[in-house]
């Protein structure tokens, strides 16, 4: 489900690419998207999720069924409340939401106002899906994934529509894509509720700010909305800082992103979803080698996938912006810019996958302290290295940046486990890391002979660099699992959640 949704988000960038290409008008809705996701993120998944789930999972083991519905209701009902209002504010304060987050816009009158005026229409976005994260939450809790997975498809199927129907009604093309957003996120939350209902679990919100879970998980999402997020804010800084760069930088950044984001979200993402009420319950029930044991898979099958897409997005950069996103009003330099961008976010693939992982480490020992420290040290450091390398690479500098500080995270993150003897890593893991080198070797290897320059792409029509591409991509994929299963890795096992491969 989450792969059919990244699918259909490639879809939706490919169309957005092809109608507004990297202009102004694409930059300001990039924006006026970025905020509402930047805070569904921080609120909702980031610090939410990670709070909510672990006392709910406690709450299961420990309570009746009648407190644990109790317990739904109350934050429902103070999660809907704090929304509700935080929405209204951002909405009557938009200007300077823009301005915060996008103070490069200043200096372009026009483009300032269309991102504001589309940052109200956008903004409820966020009272929306963050609901739609707690009903999911539920769900992912009581081991239902395949609905909460599938959501995101909507909000995709609700955007291209907007793109291709609802825009040429405005006299900004641009701002149906904002109301596009709006209405996605209705849809998105109404879709959830039959199935909350179906399975008896339909929250009937309560204002009970005194409820002690309610208490419990509000303390646990301050420090944890810096602990998950830290990523984001990075990717945030990139964006305030690109608002300074010349026009195009915005959405440069934008369309290597959501290239990056694909096995991110297929991989990293989908993985973290599991494994975090997985660790809850195994905490819950003091189940200490149980917990590294799920740890350790979840390490191998970040590395397993997460290496070969991080090394094919470096090497395929060009083929992979060319074929996704040359039509219409994107250009051969916006390519060549993007493919820049996305090069320097591919070296933090790996690290952005570990983190999602690593993370829930923490959070379902519901220890919130470790990653802020981590957190924090790792966003002074991309700061810093964004200020250093912005001038000499431009956009390119900023992706770099968030790339290198992904790394500190995320070892600094290891070697908390590690040190604290959470995680234990299991036999066979230089055999594992053999197998995993030499496959990638191979592919790499393979997919560079068999390379084209970029100008024949240029030349190609739609198929034939869908069809190029896509030989690449089953050549790649064939020639690294062939490898992979004659050096004698038993794949089978690994994806059954054994430790033994």
């Amino acid at each position: 489900m989450t792969l059919l949704s990244r699918v259909f988000g490639l879809i939706r960038d490919i169309v957005v690419a092809n109608l507004f290409g990297a202009s102004a008008g694409a930059d300001a809705f990039f924006i006026a998207f970025k905020i509402p996701n930047f805070f569904r993120r921080l609120f909702a998944e980031g610090a939410f999720s990670q709070a909510f789930i672990p006392v709910l999972s406690e709450y299961r083991k420990t309570k009746t069924e009648s407190e644990v519905r109790r317990l739904a209701n109350s934050v429902a009902g103070v999660l809907g409340g704090i929304l509700f209002v935080i929405t209204l504010l951002a909405m009557l304060g938009a200007q300077w939401l823009t301005a915060l987050f996008a103070p490069g816009f200043l200096e372009d009158a026009e483009k300032y106002a269309l991102a504001t005026d589309m940052l109200r229409i956008t903004f409820p976005y966020l009272f929306l899906i963050s609901m739609t994260a707690f009903a999911g939450s539920i769900l992912n809790s009581y081991g239902y994934f395949a609905i909460p997975a599938f959501t995101p498809v909507l909000l995709n199927l609700v955007l291209i529509s907007a793109a291709l129907w609802l825009t040429p009604l405005f006299a900004q093309p641009i701002i149906g894509l904002a109301w596009g957003v709006f209405i996605a996120g209705a849809v998105q939350l109404f879709f959830q509720f039959p199935f909350l209902l179906k399975m008896g679990l339909m929250p009937r919100p309560q204002l009970d700010y005194r409820h002690e879970g309610v208490r419990r998980i509000f303390k646990l999402m301050v420090p944890a909305l810096f602990g998950v997020s830290v990523s984001q804010i990075n990717l945030l800084i990139d964006t305030i800082l690109a608002s300074f760069l010349q026009t195009g930088s915005v959405s440069w950044l934008y369309y290597s992103d959501r290239l990056a984001e694909l096995p991110l979200g297929i991989f990293g993402i989908a993985i973290a979803t599991v494994i975090l009420p997985t660790l809850s319950r195994k905490h819950a029930s003091k189940s200490d080698q149980a917990f590294s044991d799920t740890i350790d898979w979840a390490l191998r099958i970040v590395l397993l996938m997460g290496v070969p897409a991080a090394l094919a997005l470096i090497l395929l950069a060009e083929p992979l912006v060319t074929t996704l996103f040359y039509y219409g009003e994107l250009t051969q330099h916006d390519v060549l810019m993007s493919a820049m961008s996305l090069r320097a976010y591919a070296l933090g693939l790996l690290a952005f996958m570990l983190i999602k992982i690593l993370a829930p480490g923490y959070f379902s020992r519901q220890d919130m302290k470790t990653p802020v420290k981590v957190g924090i040290w790792a966003m002074c450091a991309n700061m810093v290295l964004n200020f250093i390398l912005i001038w000499p690479l431009q956009h390119t500098g900023l992706a770099l940046a968030t790339a290198i500080s992904s790394w500190m995270n995320a070892l600094w993150l290891l070697r908390g486990l590690v040190k604290s003897n959470v995680y234990r890593k299991s036999a066979g893991w230089a055999l594992f890391f053999f197998r995993i080198v030499l496959a990638n070797v191979v592919m790499m290897s393979i997919l560079y002979w068999l390379q084209t320059p970029i100008a024949l792409w240029f030349e190609m029509d739609a198929l034939a660099r869908c069809y190029s591409l896509g030989i690449l991509v089953a050549v790649g994929v064939s020639v690294y699992f062939a490898v992979l299963l004659m050096s004698g890795l038993n794949l089978k096992r690994m994806f059954s959640g054994s430790v033994e491969t």
